[in-house]
């Protein structure tokens, strides 16, 4: 498997594998684990409204007399990040119905997700990835049973979702559960763009020659520190707003060398795009106001969805925000 799908995998599933199973449920309560994601307390909600700033990257999309918005989001991210700032509270002020790729509030896509990855073919892993894996979960305070449970590439996308829980870095922060948690709340109508049987096919390994190389290429990474190095770059990026450094993800990120890391990341990312793009036009075009998120990787490009709604024929326009101080890594 390439290092392109690999990383994708990450940060596509992340968020939902973990909270399926539960953050909280993974971390170990010894001294030196990250401490275990909480639900925020009405203190600590009404604080982090107070204090938001804009991050990410939005769009307004315009068709027809109506606007509806493109956001793009983070889906391992900090605590603080999670609140939307004037900007993002807005366009949510503006739209009537919500558009993830995953409602990951939505009972039937939990269960339809669980019963995926519960039939999932689990390629056996040779006694060495195995020692790796294990080794890697107990570094990281994660138990190892409720990890076997799952997949190969289901194992990694957890492990590669909670590298960064000691900088404040969780997938129970994700950004797209914050604004399921949002729309909800708001009585907004809650769509999602893709299944959780699209997804799971979408990141399965064709064949386990292609599960194990993206196993050991991903403990390389996880060891070596560069999926670190990887995490804390793109999320302070997001945090930032910078659009121009996303764009050039593939000239920092190391993911794509090949052949075939070119088209591991079109499957994940080119190949999609059609279609959420065509969702989202559709919701529009019956007279909703639609609030699009999805993974900022699908924003960028000619192929990203700002240029795919604009050659559906709708005006897009980048919404900036104010300047302020960039976010600073560890």
């Amino acid at each position: 498997m390439t290092r392109a799908m690999k990383k994708l995998v990450h940060a596509t599933l992340a968020a939902l594998l973990a909270g399926l199973l539960g953050t909280p449920a993974l971390a170990q309560t010894a001294p030196d684990c990250p401490p275990a994601a909480q639900a925020p307390s009405p203190e600590q909600m009404q604080a982090g409204l107070r204090g938001a700033r804009d991050r990410g990257f939005l769009w307004r999309i315009s068709k027809d007399g109506r606007s509806s918005w493109l956001y793009g989001t983070l889906h391992v991210a900090k605590f603080a990040w999670g609140f939307p700032g004037p900007a993002l509270r807005d366009a949510l002020a503006q739209s009537d119905t919500m558009a993830l790729e995953l409602d990951l509030l939505d009972p039937d896509i939990q269960r339809r997700m669980a019963q995926g990855l519960a039939a999932q073919p689990k390629t056996p892993l040779p006694a060495a990835l195995q020692v790796r894996l294990a080794r890697r979960a107990e570094a990281d305070c994660v138990p190892l049973p409720a990890l076997a449970a799952l997949a190969p590439e289901m194992q990694i996308a957890v492990l590669g979702s909670l590298i960064g829980r000691r900088d404040g870095l969780d997938p129970a922060y994700g950004i797209d559960a914050f604004l399921a948690g949002w729309g909800h709340a708001a009585k907004l109508e809650m769509v999602s763009l893709e299944t959780p049987e699209l997804q799971l096919a979408t990141l399965q390994m064709q064949s386990p020659a292609e599960t194990l190389t993206l196993v050991k290429n991903s403990l390389d990474d996880y060891e070596n520190g560069h999926a670190l190095s990887t995490l804390r770059r793109i999320t302070a990026i997001w945090a930032d707003g910078d659009l121009s450094e996303l764009a050039r993800y593939e000239a920092w990120c190391e993911c794509v060398k090949t052949a075939a890391d070119r088209t591991a990341m079109a499957r994940m990312l080119d190949d999609r795009n059609p279609a959420l793009a065509d969702a989202i036009a559709e919701l529009h075009a019956v007279g909703k106001r639609v609030f699009a998120a999805v993974g900022s990787l699908h924003m960028i490009g000619p192929t990203g969805l700002p240029a795919l709604m604009a050659q559906r024929g709708y005006r897009v326009e980048r919404i900036s925000y104010p300047q302020e101080p960039p976010e600073t890594t560890p």
